[in-house]
Protein backbone atom coordinates (compact mmCIF):
# COMPACT_ATOMS: atom_id res chain seq x y z
CA UNK A 1 0.00 0.00 0.00
CA UNK A 2 1.21 3.48 -0.80
CA UNK A 3 2.49 5.66 1.99
CA UNK A 4 0.90 8.75 0.45
CA UNK A 5 -2.62 7.75 -0.46
CA UNK A 6 -4.41 11.12 -0.07
CA UNK A 7 -4.70 13.11 -3.27
CA UNK A 8 -5.43 16.84 -3.14
CA UNK A 9 -6.47 18.79 -6.19
CA UNK A 10 -6.53 22.59 -6.10
CA UNK A 11 -6.48 25.44 -8.55
CA UNK A 12 -4.05 28.33 -8.88
CA UNK A 13 -4.17 31.60 -10.75
CA UNK A 14 -1.66 32.08 -13.56
CA UNK A 15 0.48 34.26 -11.28
CA UNK A 16 0.38 31.71 -8.47
CA UNK A 17 1.25 28.90 -10.86
CA UNK A 18 4.17 30.89 -12.27
CA UNK A 19 5.41 31.63 -8.76
CA UNK A 20 5.14 27.95 -7.80
CA UNK A 21 7.04 27.01 -10.96
CA UNK A 22 9.80 29.51 -10.08
CA UNK A 23 10.08 28.04 -6.57
CA UNK A 24 10.32 24.53 -8.01
CA UNK A 25 13.01 25.66 -10.44
CA UNK A 26 15.00 27.40 -7.69
CA UNK A 27 14.81 24.39 -5.38
CA UNK A 28 15.77 21.79 -7.98
CA UNK A 29 13.12 19.48 -6.53
CA UNK A 30 9.85 18.18 -7.88
CA UNK A 31 6.70 20.23 -7.35
CA UNK A 32 5.29 17.52 -5.10
CA UNK A 33 8.45 17.27 -2.98
CA UNK A 34 8.57 21.04 -2.59
CA UNK A 35 4.93 21.27 -1.51
CA UNK A 36 5.28 18.35 0.92
CA UNK A 37 8.27 20.06 2.53
CA UNK A 38 6.40 23.33 2.82
CA UNK A 39 3.34 21.62 4.33
CA UNK A 40 5.53 20.01 7.01
CA UNK A 41 7.00 23.39 8.00
CA UNK A 42 10.17 23.71 5.94
CA UNK A 43 11.09 26.79 3.94
CA UNK A 44 12.56 26.84 0.47
CA UNK A 45 16.26 26.13 0.16
CA UNK A 46 17.41 27.21 -3.28
CA UNK A 47 19.52 24.83 -5.29
CA UNK A 48 23.13 26.02 -5.13
CA UNK A 49 24.90 27.18 -8.25
CA UNK A 50 27.27 24.78 -10.08
CA UNK A 51 30.27 26.37 -8.33
CA UNK A 52 29.01 24.97 -5.00
CA UNK A 53 29.13 21.42 -6.34
CA UNK A 54 32.63 21.99 -7.72
CA UNK A 55 33.75 23.18 -4.27
CA UNK A 56 32.11 20.19 -2.57
CA UNK A 57 33.89 17.77 -4.94
CA UNK A 58 37.21 19.42 -4.16
CA UNK A 59 36.53 19.36 -0.43
CA UNK A 60 35.66 15.69 -0.69
CA UNK A 61 38.89 14.98 -2.57
CA UNK A 62 40.88 16.78 0.13
CA UNK A 63 39.13 14.74 2.79
CA UNK A 64 39.97 11.53 0.94
CA UNK A 65 43.62 12.55 0.75
CA UNK A 66 43.65 13.24 4.50
CA UNK A 67 42.28 9.76 5.12
CA UNK A 68 44.91 8.23 2.83
CA UNK A 69 47.64 10.11 4.69
CA UNK A 70 46.28 8.90 8.00
CA UNK A 71 46.31 5.28 6.82
CA UNK A 72 49.86 5.58 5.51
CA UNK A 73 51.10 7.38 8.62
CA UNK A 74 49.52 4.76 10.85
CA UNK A 75 51.12 1.95 8.84
CA UNK A 76 54.58 3.56 8.90
CA UNK A 77 54.21 4.77 12.48
CA UNK A 78 55.91 8.16 12.12
CA UNK A 79 52.99 10.59 12.31
CA UNK A 80 50.60 11.23 15.18
CA UNK A 81 47.76 9.12 13.79
CA UNK A 82 45.21 10.10 16.50
CA UNK A 83 45.76 13.77 15.75
CA UNK A 84 45.41 13.18 12.03
CA UNK A 85 42.20 11.18 12.60
CA UNK A 86 40.86 14.02 14.74
CA UNK A 87 41.55 16.49 11.93
CA UNK A 88 39.84 14.18 9.43
CA UNK A 89 36.84 14.06 11.78
CA UNK A 90 36.73 17.85 11.92
CA UNK A 91 36.87 17.92 8.14
CA UNK A 92 33.97 15.49 7.89
CA UNK A 93 31.92 17.66 10.29
CA UNK A 94 32.69 20.69 8.14
CA UNK A 95 31.41 18.89 5.05
CA UNK A 96 28.18 17.99 6.85
CA UNK A 97 27.72 21.61 8.01
CA UNK A 98 28.18 22.90 4.46
CA UNK A 99 25.62 20.41 3.13
CA UNK A 100 23.14 21.41 5.84
CA UNK A 101 23.59 25.08 5.04
CA UNK A 102 23.34 24.82 1.26
CA UNK A 103 21.35 21.69 0.45
CA UNK A 104 18.96 20.60 3.16
CA UNK A 105 15.59 22.30 3.61
CA UNK A 106 15.22 24.36 6.77
CA UNK A 107 12.20 24.45 9.07
CA UNK A 108 10.27 27.69 8.63
CA UNK A 109 10.13 30.07 11.58
CA UNK A 110 6.87 30.31 13.39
Amino acid sequence: MRKRNVQILFRLSEEEAEYLHSLVKKSGRSREALLRSMVTGYRLCEKPDPEFYKIMRELSAIGNRINQLAAKANALGFVDAPMLREEAGKWHSFQIDVRKKYLLPKRAAG
